[in-house]
């Protein structure tokens, strides 16, 4: 079988074309052609009037060796890669021996347990918030009666932050052995929509992501998982360097020397707990800004021109980046069409902002995190969990000046670029729940990352028509784009200074989004496997 990648097409081709357009980028008569398969579809809109849809093809022909003789050379016509995933070691039959123990049911959490639980192991899933039905109406009770619940919210509960997300299953890590392909083949499984498997960018949305993951769960419990929601890691016992066990809030002491620590990256106390522990923790980069809202409909005139509103190209999303005067990286982050701006605090007396779309992507606006980078060694300097005490300290300027209720501060682009409060919004009407109030977002990040995003502005309008518009709505403060830190893990997976402690995923500074946390869930699931029953 070859995999033909980057054939290119009219957006308005119809089915017949694309055989066609094989077997002449292939050289081969009709006849050589036996069967194919779209593996992958994106668009080319570069050039708006005429848009191109992309793809890769696995596809069968008569005479294979002539075909790859012809395109040597050609690193668009090649061998078709080995997809399938292959466990790299498996309990012996009736495993009786310890169960290893995952602490976090998001993407992380959820595709390491899994993996667990396929090779025979019984995994305990440890999750400090509820089942998702339960934790879904404990969210939307924040966003529409400004009541949290700490322990189970937008952050926090089974499925993880992604949940309440685009559900953006891409990314741009390193996959040789494709990973990734286990986890949307295990997604569609759970009920996922199959266009995932071959879309370029493929997303799921938070409706769908919500019975994908029951149905993830009733796997791992039937292959003899077991999970116990609503129970926090309170304290690590470690001795010489070793993990024993952990005491959960539940009162219970649960011996474990094969933990996974797959706990998202706003486990803030956890966090503390661990370093206070001894465990190797360190401060990393991330960034902090606000979310930017438009009509979708500019997004789509912007990005598809009068191919704006295709369903074939659906709602437009877009990647922006400016390296500012000041030496700040300004740029797009988890960019959400057809979306919503939402409540992502898991703290009380604390605003934070996320974005969401449904795999529909059909509400009015358009809106992504404007976020500017920072780093330890720059903006918090000496203390591992600095950059944690610098988003709680951002997150409550931003509590107060949305009025201390749970509202957002928010500002209209105009009245940013001028330095002045907002007093009223304009023909953009903000989504955030509970609710957006007019103010100075001047008072709620540092002076450095308003001077960087005032400068990127007017670029990014040069970009995409619109984007600076004077009344496109900027709403604060986008503070949890990655983890603060990172838990060091050696070769074998676990923490360099406690054997036995797995740090796994974004919480633990290694994944950045659903499918690269998923990603490392498997990885470091097979370490701990081989780690417990050997090779």
């Amino acid at each position: 079988m070859l995999r033909l990648n980057e054939l290119k097409l009219p957006l308005d081709h119809v089915a017949e074309d694309l055989p066609a357009a094989i077997c002449a980028r292939l050289g081969i008569a009709a006849d050589e052609l036996e069967r194919f398969t779209v593996v992958r579809r994106g668009n080319d809109a570069r050039k708006k009037g005429a848009i191109l849809l992309v793809y890769a093809l696995d596809v069968t022909v008569r005479d294979e060796a002539a075909v790859l003789a012809r395109h040597a050379g050609d690193h668009n016509v090649r061998p078709a890669p080995d997809t399938a995933y292959r466990f790299p070691v498996r309990a012996p039959e009736g495993w009786d021996g310890p169960r290893p123990v995952v602490i976090g049911a998001g993407p992380c959490g959820l595709m390491a347990a899994l993996i667990l639980a396929q090779m025979g192991l019984r995994p305990i899933i440890v999750e400090r918030g509820k089942a998702v039905r339960e934790r879904t109406k404990d969210t939307w009770a924040l966003w529409r009666r400004s009541v949290l619940t700490p322990e189970s919210n937008v952050q926090f509960g089974e499925g993880g932050a992604g949940t309440f997300s685009d559900g953006k299953l891409y990314s741009r890590i390193k996959d040789p052995r494709h990973l990734a392909r286990k986890v949307l083949v295990e997604f569609v499984k759970a009920g996922a929509p199959d266009d995932i498997l071959t879309e370029a960018h493929p997303h799921i949305g938070t409706f769908r992501l919500v019975t994908m993951v029951m149905s993830i769960r009733e796997t791992i419990e039937s292959l003899g998982g077991e999970y116990r929601f609503g129970t926090r890691v309170e304290d690590f016992a470690v001795e010489d360097g070793q993990l024993k066990g952990l005491h959960l809030s539940d009162g219970q002491f649960l011996a474990a020397e094969h933990v996974i620590l797959a706990v998202g990256h706003s486990a803030r106390d956890t966090f503390a707990k661990l370093h206070e522990r001894g465990v190797f923790v360190e401060a990393k980069p991330f960034a902090i800004g606000v979310r930017i809202e438009h009509p979708q409909s500019w997004i789509d005139q912007a990005r598809y021109g009068a191919a704006a509103g295709n369903p074939i190209l659906g709602a437009a999303a877009y990647s922006i980046a400016h390296q500012a005067s000041n030496g700040r990286a300004v740029y797009s982050f988890c960019m959400c069409p057809g979306g919503r701006v939402v409540a992502a605090t898991s703290e009380e007396g604390r605003v934070v902002t996320n974005g969401m779309s449904q795999y529909s992507r059909a509400e009015f606006n358009a809106n992504s995190g404007l976020v500017v980078d920072i780093s330890p060694e720059r903006d918090f300097p000496g203390d591992p969990l600095a950059g944690v005490t610098l988003q709680c300290r951002l997150e409550e300027l931003a509590f107060a000046a949305g009025g201390s209720d749970y509202r957002a501060p928010g500002q209209r682009v105009e009245d940013f670029l001028a330095g002045r409060p907002s007093d009223h919004f304009g023909v953009v009407t903000p989504s955030y729940k509970p609710g957006v109030k007019p103010t100075d977002l001047a008072g709620c990040l540092p002076g450095f990352v308003i001077e960087a995003i005032r400068e990127a502005l007017p670029v990014f309008g040069r970009q995409i028509p619109g984007y600076d518009h004077p009344d496109a709505v900027m709403t604060g403060v986008e503070t949890r784009t990655s983890s603060p830190i990172r838990i060091r893990r050696g070769a074998d997976f676990q923490s360099i200074n406690t054997r036995g402690l797995y740090p796994a995923g974004e919480g633990a500074g290694y994944a950045g989004g659903i499918l690269s946390a998923a990603v490392d869930g498997i990885k470091v699931a097979e370490a701990l496997a081989l780690e417990l029953v050997g090779a």
